[in-house]
């Protein structure tokens, strides 16, 4: 017969486990600290009526093999492993909210998670069941060298994402430059790919396998605050003092900049045509870099037309011979580039 000293103390361990998953759903997902708190406290209750009644959850005794009560003692059994399992990962999620960092490292809670049900299961197979692990696992990793070799491409994918999400090289949010020019805003970030918000509005799906691989300039550390390079050519008729006086009072007037840190500039180059002047400002992200550059072009010609300077003709320009008399000098602003401090 079922040992009457085990009964009360199983049964009592499956009320408490089903009315802890009842709980458990009540509090739902938007409160993570409430959850855990529910599954610690059902968990330890469960784990102290084990004890006190001399229960081991990891085998049957001979008395709970006889009639009906192998039934409770198993499920009382499975109900306490399945909350081990739920406190573990509930200690999980607190850590990672935490540390702040719930977005980087849900691919490596999302691992850690399946680590813990596949733990959970495997014990509950073996302690609870009394199945022989031994080949089960044998054979589930013979299955699992076939799917890696016929999932390889994805498989990289995951494991990419996950040394990306350990290294933080980005976050979500973040604005990227890989190396092959593709540029945009970390909009998602999951076991396969990373998606990218462009400034065209259009999202770039890139394999984390390929983002591993290329180098990535990330222009939101230490902050969005982006320095940008222009170059204008001045032609040579005035003196150089004069010309970055006049192109600092333009980027000074600028509302699309910010003053600090303060621009500058630089006078990069003469000869007997033109002064090669590079501008150096500040924007306060790289969002902000076309309209920062289009003010900045259309106050040059505003600034150079008020104090009288002549934007120089292009380099190119002179080998097809002088410029015809009377005619204006033409002007060149050379491709806008940026780079990071």
């Amino acid at each position: 017969m079922f040992d009457e000293g085990h009964f009360l103390p199983l049964l009592l361990i499956n009320i408490l486990g089903f009315a802890g998953i009842l709980v458990w759903h009540i509090q739902g997902r938007r409160r993570p600290t409430g959850r855990l708190i529910v599954q610690i406290l059902f968990f330890a209750t469960m784990s102290l009526v084990l004890g006190l009644g001399g229960i081991s959850p990891y085998r049957l005794d001979q008395a709970e093999f006889q009639g009906t009560g192998v039934l409770i003692a198993k499920s009382a059994r499975i109900l306490w492993w399945t909350h081990l399992a739920w406190t573990l990962i509930g200690f999980v999620h607190i850590y990672i909210s935490l540390n702040h960092r719930p977005r980087e490292a849900h691919l490596l809670q999302d691992l850690i998670v399946a680590v813990v049900y596949l733990g959970v299961a495997l014990s509950i197979v073996g302690f609870v069941f009394g199945a022989p692990i031994g080949p089960l696992v044998a054979t589930s990793g013979v299955v699992a060298v076939i799917i890696g070799l016929a999932l390889q491409n994805t498989l990289a994918d995951v494991f990419s994402g996950i040394a990306l999400s350990l290294g933080r090289a980005y976050v979500v949010g973040d604005w990227i430059r890989l190396s092959d020019g593709t540029e945009g805003r970390v909009a998602e970030t999951n076991w396969r790919s990373t998606n990218l918000l462009t400034s065209a509005h259009n999202v770039v799906v890139v394999p984390n396998s390929v983002l591993a691989k290329q180098g990535v300039t990330n222009l939101s550390r230490p902050d969005e605050t982006h320095w940008i390079a222009f170059v204008v050519r001045i032609a040579a008729t005035h003196a150089p003092s004069l010309v970055e006086e006049v192109m600092l009072d333009i980027l000074q007037g600028c509302a699309s900049i910010v003053k600090v840190p303060p621009p500058a500039i630089a006078l990069k180059a003469i000869d007997a045509t033109a002064i090669e002047v590079e501008l150096q400002f500040c924007v306060v992200s790289p969002a902000s870099r076309l309209p920062a550059k289009n003010e900045i072009i259309d106050l040059v010609y505003r600034g150079c037309k008020t104090n009288g300077l002549s934007l120089a003709r292009p380099p190119e320009s002179l080998l097809w011979g002088p410029a015809v008399a009377g005619s204006e000098p033409a002007a060149i602003v050379t491709p806008f580039s940026s780079s990071t401090v």
